[in-house]
């Protein structure tokens, strides 16, 4: 678990993964929050049956780094967004996050805050020199929060620009 001024992060296991498919307050109440409606992408639910579950379940990986972790806000009591690794770090160290906001929560500076509670607490990891992010280039709000957390841009594509931040 990750504390922020505002949020508190926290890693899913597999069973709470479940539940968040689900997207019945089944895990809000396990975590004791206040019932707040989301909506699971059909992509996200791929992603999660396909991918993030069975890394998550494989006991030979750090499930941190598979695994989403929500972001709480202290004061309401509820999840505001998530983040995530896109698998352990490479030989080099090097690690890619993804992050997305509810609705309701957006324009708030909470993924700013979560995104920089991350990067502390990858700064503690041995294994880690660096962190990688992708955001589409009409999505101000997304590269917003990489820059106010020092990412530079490295690289761009069609679509998409390419961060780092080098963390050693």
């Amino acid at each position: 678990m990750i504390e922020t001024e505002r949020l508190i992060l926290k890693p899913l296991t597999c069973n709470q993964l479940e539940k968040y498919i689900k997207a019945d307050f089944s895990l809000e109440t396990e975590l004791n929050l206040c019932k707040n409606p989301r909506l699971v992408s059909p992509a996200l639910k791929e992603a999660l049956e396909e991918t993030i579950l069975p890394n998550v379940a494989n006991l030979n990986k750090n499930y941190l780094f598979s695994t989403l972790w929500t972001a709480i806000s202290k004061v309401d009591n509820v999840m505001i967004g998530d983040l995530c690794f896109q698998g352990e770090p490479d030989k080099n160290g090097e690690i890619e996050i993804g992050y997305g906001t509810y609705e309701e929560f957006q324009n708030k500076g909470y993924m700013t805050e979560a995104v920089s509670g991350l990067i502390g607490w990858s700064k503690k990891q041995s294994n880690i020199n660096s962190i990688y992010a992708e955001t589409l280039k009409n999505n101000k709000a997304s590269f917003s929060i990489l820059e106010k957390n020092n990412f530079i841009k490295i690289g761009e594509t069609e679509t998409l620009f390419k961060w780092q931040l080098t963390l050693k």
